[in-house]
């Protein structure tokens, strides 16, 4: 790859990445247009190594010592991620360097690292995943007060300290400008448009619904405030209130809450009815979806949760998949017509919901067609990434401009092709295997000229 237009550090807490698809998508767009992105995450299960380079983008991971759980639990866990993130960061800015900081959150508690590195001239930019005051009510139940009051207080350090806030829809915009007082021109909506690239349907695979004739999907990170719980009584309505045997329910995803719901399920007798499958392959995940009848976003109605932008809605969508979630303002300005909206937390009607929409063929072939063309159009990321690239541009004015960034693209593939992919590149020549070793730096040069004489050869 050529020169950098500027060095970006990335700090996330709440996932892995690649894992975290919002961030992955920020660091290969940023580094498609010419940025050196390194991030620092946790590790987990499936991306243990404490040190890669993926793709052109360096990652360092810590272990996470427990899996956290109460408020003790949890804030342990983010004084000791806090101290694993600012040693690794001294490491990255030895070894790498970075320009800007840019943390995701939850926590909002990288306030205090940026402005640490504030003083060697480093820009801090906020990436406002989740309004973590009214999350923290939710998980706890609005107890703990005053321990809501200091996260109030840590949002404003982070907001007064960022030069720049990136924010997942309309509604975080306003509590960055309202509540974070910060300058509108400095707030960007970045929605985390789907990627079309990652996400391609498939042919569905009807042993999926273990002999039923409709499959439902639930995807997603499983926590206390997602409503899992709530779908598994919806569940037990449609099998048992509504009397109901032809659909399979099937709920994608791990998270922390994922072997209780698993347990609910099996005291609830729903075991026939129900597959947890915990996290999987883009792959195995693209032939669930291509494979649904019917997907669904069962989050209860919270401050939090009515304001946020819930990514599994926008890749329902980018299947043509008809979704039935509870009624909030944030799903109606994502999903529009492509979804059927309950009252919040009324699980029988979101079974019978569930029930009326299998029932309706044509109604979900129109509701999926609708979703389909709204997120190629409007909200796929090769939409959304543009408020990202005018937002770093400001931070980096010599970053490349979309041609350039093609054509960077194809620098980059090639030098992970002589780099990385094979130690000898093998072409047929008239029957004749001719052996071209990958570390000459003119080896794909000269493999394309053997190419081409084989081309014209073939057709004397």
């Amino acid at each position: 790859m050529k020169g950098s237009a500027g060095r970006l550090l990335i700090i996330v807490q709440n996932l892995p990445v690649p894992f975290d698809r919002r961030v992955w998508l920020e660091a290969v767009t940023l580094r498609d247009h010419g940025i050196q992105v390194s991030v620092i995450c946790p590790k987990s299960k499936e991306y243990p190594k404490s040190h890669e380079v993926i793709d052109g983008v360096s990652v360092y991971r810590y272990r996470m010592p427990i899996e956290a759980s109460g408020v003790f639990g949890y804030f342990f866990e983010f004084a000791y991620a806090w101290l694993r993130t600012a040693w690794l960061s001294l490491k990255v800015w030895v070894k790498e360097g970075f320009d800007v900081i840019q943390a995701c959150n939850p926590p909002d508690t990288y306030w205090l690292l940026a402005a640490f590195y504030r003083l060697f001239g480093k820009k801090f930019v906020f990436d406002h995943h989740d309004l973590a005051p009214e999350m923290f009510d939710v998980k706890y139940h609005g107890k703990f007060k005053l321990l809501k009051r200091m996260l109030l207080a840590l949002e404003r350090m982070t907001f007064k300290t960022a030069k720049i806030v990136l924010c997942t829809n309309d509604s975080y915009r306003r509590a960055a400008i309202i509540r974070g007082r910060k300058d509108p021109e400095d707030v960007y909506v970045v929605r985390t448009g789907p990627d079309l690239r990652r996400l391609q349907p498939t042919e569905p695979l009807p042993e999926l619904k273990n002999g039923r004739r409709f499959l439902v999907c639930y995807l997603g990170e499983m926590c206390p405030q997602d409503g899992v719980d709530l779908l598994l009584e919806a569940v037990d309505h449609y099998v048992r209130g509504l009397g109901r045997r032809d659909a399979q329910f099937v709920f994608v995803g791990g998270g922390p809450a994922m072997p209780a719901m698993k347990r609910r399920a099996e005291q609830m007798a729903l075991g026939e009815w129900v597959r947890f499958t915990g996290r999987v392959t883009d792959q195995e995940l693209c032939r669930i979806l291509s494979t649904a009848d019917v997907c669904v976003d069962p989050d209860p109605w919270s401050p939090w949760a009515n304001s946020s932008t819930m990514n599994k809605i926008l890749e329902y969508m980018a299947f043509g998949k008809p979704i039935v979630a509870f009624d909030l303002e944030e799903h109606r300005r994502s999903a529009e017509r492509a979804a059927i909206y309950v009252r919040p937390n009324d699980v029988r009607r979101f079974a019978q919901a569930i029930a009326d929409l299998l029932d309706q063929p044509e109604l979900r072939r129109f509701m999926g067609r609708y979703g389909y063309e709204r997120v190629r159009n409007r909200l796929a990321w090769q939409h959304t990434q543009k408020a990202l690239l005018a937002a770093y541009h400001r931070l980096f004015p010599n970053m490349m401009s979309a041609e350039a960034a093609e054509l960077n693209v194809l620098d980059w593939l090639f030098e992970k092709i002589q780099n990385e992919a094979i130690e000898e590149l093998i072409v047929s020549n008239e029957s004749k295997l001719i052996c071209v070793p990958a570390d000459h730096p003119e080896s794909l040069v000269h493999t394309a000229k053997l190419l081409l004489t084989a081309d014209v050869h073939e057709g004397v």
